[in-house]
């Protein structure tokens, strides 16, 4: 099909509120590497990675081959049968994951894993409220929603009995005013605040991202999550650890992102990155909490052999091209680079992350912060236009969002930051 057929069947075939970048919308077609074409044969260099998914590069050969060898061998058995594919994956993340987690359970998005570990935690605890942040996202199912801290995200109706959000520790726009690190950390009292006013006093779980992804790459302090934990530990809760966009090496040096903050959850959810572009979710939690899951429980798809083989696949990738260090060290080079964007172009009044998942908060005027999402549509066309893919959040929609794929090295940061540097001036002219 050509582009205009393609795009006149999705108007007529699928639901409208599936989202899009740009005015008109790029028909993708091929990958390869750290590149992506449309159906009109333009090439792209991608710093979006299908949202944080394209971890290792498109069509690694190691992740396809083995996709490609096991969908001629088992495809699909479901649940019902053990595979040797979904044990060995079982058995892999629980020697990379931190803590006693050891146990997993396999669904097919973090939207199934966001809901199965509040599930599980409230069976665990005998507790139903749940404390999450504002600007979070965790999915798109009715719970998922709820847990959401952005309106934009939340419309269509939320389940939001026994589901409170605390301020969030976004440095940038304050909440309470404060400068960090004079602040003393005080967004995070907000939870214990949030247990004694909008819960029954006794929680099943607290659930946060380490660096809140759809709300604009929002970073906490170095303080931030070993402050939050005691106070969830002191009201019976447990600790869930959102890792759909921040697992699997994305931040650097550590597999997941909550290891930055020194903190070992309970429970981890993770997606996205895990398999490199197959549908994958899994909810990872230490024995007890795995074992006080109440009642039987299947996946269909969940743990699928081809997508178990993928992931597995995935993880080897990971640690064969030391992308952990790659990500450590290349990441740091690209934030630097950012930084002296920050410098010559005032349209950029933040600039936040870890490791390759790095974040522009673009604003009319740094001294009101006044959210600039015009002119981040703008700067994505420009993007666009030089042949470069970036992603956007945000509560107002004027984050860019950076996360190429993790084996990219400095020639690619400077092509990214050459291409970027070009749109702003662009803009300007």
């Amino acid at each position: 099909m050509t582009r205009e057929e393609i795009l006149k069947k999705r108007a007529e075939y699928v639901f409208p509120c599936v989202t899009h970048f740009y005015a008109e919308p790029l028909v993708a077609d091929r990958a390869q590497g750290h590149h992506l074409w449309d159906i009109e044969g333009h090439q792209y260099l991608d710093f979006f990675g299908g949202i944080l998914t394209v971890g290792v590069g498109h069509c690694h050969p190691k992740v396809t081959g083995r996709i490609k060898e096991q969908i001629g061998r088992l495809q699909h058995s479901s649940t019902v049968y053990p595979t040797e594919a979904m044990v060995a994956l079982a058995e892999k993340l629980a020697e990379i994951t931190p803590g006693r987690i050891q146990k997993s359970f396999f669904t097919n998005s973090g939207t199934e894993a966001n809901e199965k570990a509040i599930l599980v935690a409230r069976m665990a605890t005998g507790s139903y409220d749940i404390v999450g942040l504002r600007h979070a996202y965790s999915g798109h199912s009715q719970l998922a929603k709820s847990v959401t801290g952005m309106s934009n995200w939340r419309r269509g109706g939320v389940i939001s009995v026994g589901i409170s959000h605390a301020l969030n520790p976004y440095c940038y726009r304050c909440p309470l005013k404060l400068t960090y690190p004079n602040c003393g950390v005080a967004c995070a009292e907000d939870v214990e605040s949030a247990i004694h006013t909008t819960t029954s006093g006794a929680i099943a779980a607290f659930i946060a991202e380490p660096i809140q992804g759809a709300g604009g790459f929002i970073t906490p302090p170095k303080e931030y999550f070993k402050l939050v934990f005691t106070i969830v530990k002191k009201y019976g809760g447990l600790f869930i650890s959102d890792e759909v966009q921040t697992g699997f090496a994305r931040t650097g040096k550590k597999w997941f992102g909550i290891e930055h903050w020194q903190v070992e959850p309970d429970i981890i959810t993770c997606a996205k990155a895990m398999a490199n572009g197959s549908p994958v979710g899994a909810t990872l939690a230490t024995p007890e909490v795995a074992d006080s899951y109440k009642g039987l429980t299947i996946s269909t798809f969940g743990g699928n052999p081809v997508t178990a083989v993928a992931a597995r696949a995935t993880i080897e990738v990971i640690e064969e091209e030391n992308l952990l260090e790659n990500v450590e060290r290349v990441g740091k080079y690209f934030r630097r680079k950012l930084e002296g964007l920050q410098a010559k172009h005032p349209l950029i009044g933040d600039v936040r992350g870890l490791g390759l998942m790095q974040g522009l908060e673009l604003v009319k005027d740094r001294e009101t912060k006044e959210p600039a999402p015009h002119e981040t549509n703008q700067f994505m066309e420009r993007c666009r236009a030089n042949g470069l893919l970036i992603g956007k959040g945000g509560l107002w929609n004027n984050v860019i969002r950076l996360s190429p794929p993790m084996n990219i090295g400095e020639a690619q940061v400077d092509d990214a930051i050459e291409r970027m540097d070009k749109s702003l001036a662009e803009m300007r002219a």
